[in-house]
């Protein structure tokens, strides 16, 4: 009996207005990934890839930069962008996730880092420093008033468990199968956890659990959320 084989899924990486040799570049960059396929796409035609899960736009994150991530928020609202440039600093990284941006990465990391920083976005997390996530959900909450109730609305065993690998960048799916439970009851688990806390996301939700030391020291943000 033949062992059936498993299906290897191709993730489609869009890179945005990029000129050819830059384009090349990634490619080489990314060859070791035999699950990526990357295309260059005109930011004019980027609502015809609708099978595209992740878009690499160029930076640093300038004026242009950030009107071309509200375009593709308005043309591919499915769209995972991530922005790369050299040499971003903490303020451009800020402007470029308040503006949509799912990820920032430097283009000198290593080719490990920056095929985990697309996995991890793609996955639906966002990567970036953790100074960065962390000063950008603070200013959130603080502006807010709000996840002053956590004291007095202490987290069960099962959203610890939950919260713990949520912060490990851990998708429902991944929650669910080790817990024994449905990605539904997930859902509503970090649901309920966002409400106790007072944020509005995920990565908000995770960037405040270990600013307020919510968790056990063991349990680790990862650079990527």
């Amino acid at each position: 009996m033949k062992t059936p084989q498993t299906t290897k899924t191709t993730l489609r990486v869009a890179v945005i207005d990029c000129d050819p040799l830059r384009f090349l570049g990634f490619c080489a960059l990314l060859s070791s990934e035999s699950d990526f396929e990357l295309q260059s796409v005109p930011l004019t035609e980027i609502s015809m890839h609708q099978d595209v899960r992740v878009g690499l736009l160029g930076g640093p994150p300038s004026g242009n930069v950030l009107e071309t991530l509200t375009t593709l928020k308005t043309l591919c609202p499915g769209l995972q962008v991530i922005v790369t440039g050299c040499n971003m600093d903490d303020a451009a990284i800020l402007k470029a996730v308040a503006a949509g941006a799912k990820g920032c990465i430097n283009e000198t990391v290593s080719v490990t880092e920056f095929v985990q920083a697309i996995r991890i976005v793609q996955a639906g997390s966002v990567w970036a420093p953790r100074r960065v996530l962390a000063t950008l959900v603070e200013q959130a909450y603080l502006s807010s008033g709000r996840g002053r109730s956590v004291g007095h609305r202490p987290f069960t065993s099962r959203e610890m468990e939950v919260l713990s690998m949520l912060v490990k960048g851990c998708s429902n799916k991944e929650i669910a199968a080790p817990l024994g439970i449905e990605e539904r009851t997930v859902k509503a688990h970090v649901a309920k956890l966002m409400r106790k806390v007072g944020v509005l996301n995920r990565v908000m939700l995770s960037v405040h659990a270990i600013t307020h030391s919510l968790l056990a020291s063991g349990d680790t943000l990862q650079k990527a959320l």
